[in-house]
């Protein structure tokens, strides 16, 4: 089920940090990520700086190989940059994860994205690939856009109680010794762990209810 989520990570952890670094009054929305088998091309928005010294200083910056500017309306500047495939460990876990960028915008201090996954085990890989490559972020909204067309009946996993399992399974939560803790599957998911405690109790109940009612007299 699809899950949306609002991140806030410092500027000078994405790669376009240098612009909001070196233009104080600079405001950058990200349009779209193309990921290529060579490279990577974000088209973004610039509002606030000179297109020419904005040009400039992607140049200067060893991992863009190519920066074009393509358009302007309103007086932003729309630009088109090739990124090496050693681009920063932002972008390589929202490719890998298949996040959709739904909203990215930057300012002097701060990025905020607004980013869809298919599932919430697709945001838990995010989380713990940023995890693995230092990419530290704030998590300001978890929710679910669509509505169940009907109620659960009785017995039935809700979505969050499958999710919650379904993660705790592939992380090696139930191993010996345990790959993960509850906490830490919190953390994937998103929510805290008294939170995960209590969904985790009432998931196992219902799978338990369901096996003692499947038995064979």
């Amino acid at each position: 089920m699809t899950v949306i989520t609002d991140i806030e990570i410092p500027a000078d952890q994405f790669a376009l940090g240098k612009l909001l670094e070196q233009y104080s009054d600079i405001e950058i929305e990200l349009v779209r990520v193309i990921p290529l088998r060579d490279g990577i091309i974000p088209l973004f928005w610039v509002d606030g700086a000179n297109p020419d010294d904005v040009e400039a200083t992607i140049r200067g910056d060893p991992l863009a190989e190519e920066v074009n500017l393509l358009t302007e309306a309103d007086g932003r500047h729309l630009f088109e940059i090739r990124w090496s495939t050693e681009i920063d460990a932002l972008i390589k876990p929202m490719i890998e994860s298949r996040a959709e960028v739904l909203i990215a915008e930057g300012s002097a201090n701060r990025w905020n994205f607004r980013l869809q996954f298919a599932n919430r085990s697709m945001l838990g890989d995010f989380r713990q690939r940023c995890h693995d490559n230092d990419i530290q972020f704030q998590l300001q909204a978890l929710y679910n856009p669509t509505i169940p067309s009907e109620p659960l009946e009785e017995g039935e996993l809700s979505s969050e109680q499958y999710d919650i399992l379904a993660t705790a399974h592939a992380k090696g939560y139930w191993h010996i010794p345990r790959d993960i803790e509850l906490g830490e599957i919190a953390d994937l998911i998103g929510i805290s762990p008294n939170a995960a405690s209590q969904r985790m109790r009432r998931a196992l109940d219902t799978v338990v209810d369901q096996a003692l009612a499947a038995k064979p007299d």
